[in-house]
């Protein structure tokens, strides 16, 4: 069937392409814009653009364009950045569980992760998000995949997660999975407490994610704080692929994670979604 499940105020991801749009108008522009040039641009009334953008993000067009300057990044470095060390002193982690953190989650053995999902039924579907069409994936542990499809498209996406458990046994079921993903999203019950993740990665890979579980919304850190909060702190290079190969975007938050200079670096979803992201955060931190 391949169809696609709309959320409750992400319908048919209208507002992230809108939105989508309008950053690329404000990322090229020499100055800043008025509410009517972007909304002309939009092919909109300013009224309606305004309405359309506030329901999105919560904030005014002109608030939200200051969150997508240059210098957003590095200022949210010097006045946000997470000590992930000292979260890791205060016993903040653990080494099979997280708890009492953003989510509720558990992770694959290292045996049952070499066997590539050999004996896994991993249900699926398409959903509207607040970043566009999503595919989100889900064991019955919980969520183990979470890919955004707006900037590399559904094949592409699919693909992208299908090949990390090539022995799993892959079943369409969005109707299974929509409760964790309408929470996941926050529209239901504004939390995200109640999607429970399952995550499929290599022992390495899980002390990274869960170092950026402990990274607040509208909070960043740098891939060189999260080598050093576990214990690894040349492994820089190490921790920037262990990141990009997250499975679970949005949920596992590895748009928060910078370069050291306060650069964006890569974003395996598309750096367009990523600043949208922390913008969206950033914007909403401060409502």
């Amino acid at each position: 069937m391949n169809q696609t499940t709309q959320i409750p105020a992400f319908d048919d991801g209208y507002h992230y392409q809108v939105m989508r749009r309008a950053i690329e108008l404000l990322d090229g522009a020499e100055e800043s814009l008025t509410l009517e040039q972007i909304a002309e641009a939009m092919g909109m009334s300013p009224a309606h653009f305004q309405r359309l953008f506030s329901r999105w993000v919560g904030v005014s067009p002109k608030r939200y364009q200051q969150y997508l300057m240059l210098g957003q990044a590095k200022e949210m470095l010097r006045d946000r950045a997470t000590t992930l060390q000292a979260a890791h002193e205060v016993g903040l982690s653990g080494t099979g569980r997280l708890h009492d953190m953003f989510l509720r989650w558990e992770a694959m053995s290292p045996g049952e992760f070499a066997r590539a999902g050999a004996g896994l039924t991993v249900n699926w579907g398409w959903f509207d998000s607040p970043f566009g069409l999503a595919l989100v994936m889900g064991t019955d542990r919980g969520i183990c995949g979470l890919a955004l499809a707006a900037e590399m498209g559904k094949d592409a996406a699919m693909q992208d997660l299908v090949r990390r458990w090539p022995n799993a046994t892959f079943v369409e079921d969005a109707d299974r999975l929509r409760p964790w993903v309408l929470t996941a999203f926050g529209a239901e019950d504004d939390t995200r407490d109640k999607a429970p993740v399952y995550l499929i990665g290599a022992p390495f890979q899980i002390k990274v994610w869960e170092a950026l579980l402990r990274v607040p919304s509208g909070h960043v850190t740098t891939y060189s704080d999260i080598a050093s909060a576990i214990g690894n702190p040349k492994a820089v290079r190490a921790v920037g692929t262990a990141v990009g190969r997250n499975p679970v975007s949005w949920l596992i938050p590895c748009h928060r994670a910078l370069r050291k200079s306060g650069a964006l670096g890569g974003y395996h979803w598309g750096l367009p979604v990523k600043r949208a992201m922390l913008a969206f955060e950033a914007a909403r931190a401060e409502v």
